[in-house]
């Protein structure tokens, strides 16, 4: 299915759900999450700041922020700077994302974790975004363990592969943890 399908797909699935079954997926989502060996080990963790229609991540960052260092992206162009979370110091950025704000940015390099948002997912770990590419670019040079998140329907068989797309090592959804091995990602 080519990305612009999926992200209609997608979308439109998304605007069926109760505001109880979107607490109830990211309680289950984040509970996992939390007992995986790579999430207890990793101190810096690069998050992202929920929108409306995105798996809700305030909980998550609310929950941990005293005992893990989170990291939020802010745009920077055609590119994503990566700044400390403080839950007093974010405004609205680009696409009204709520952007962390100050000057210290932090190189990926210092990253353990990524938690990346995506529309999709599909079996062997490929993603489709919004569009715009930032992860992508963000996500070519990164070491450490990426982790897709989301609901069970935006886990879909194929996703259309592009030379430039990074995929992800871990999908959790509510109901699984997909751990995706580098022999099952064919480009």
């Amino acid at each position: 299915m080519d990305k612009q399908s999926v992200r209609n797909k997608i979308r439109a699935t998304k605007a069926l759900l109760t505001v109880r079954e979107k607490q109830e997926a990211a309680e289950s989502v984040w509970s996992m999450l939390e007992n995986t060996a790579a999430f207890m080990m990793s101190d810096h963790i690069l998050m992202y700041h929920s929108l409306a229609d995105e798996l809700d991540t305030h909980g998550l960052l609310k929950k941990w922020c005293r005992s893990k260092r989170f990291y939020l992206p802010r745009v920077n162009g055609v590119n994503l700077d990566i700044l400390p979370f403080d839950p007093d110091a974010l405004e609205e950025g680009a696409y009204h994302i709520m952007e962390p704000t100050g000057g210290e940015t932090v190189p990926l390099a210092s990253m353990e974790m990524i938690i990346v948002p995506g529309v999709a997912y599909d079996v062997r770990g490929h993603r489709v975004g919004r569009g715009k590419g930032f992860y992508d670019r963000l996500l070519s040079d990164a070491k450490a363990v990426k982790v897709g998140v989301g609901y069970d329907f935006q886990v879909v068989d194929e996703i259309e592969v592009e030379p430039h797309d990074v995929g992800v090592d871990v999908i959790i959804t509510e109901s699984r943890c997909l751990r995706i091995t580098p022999k099952s990602r064919k480009f």
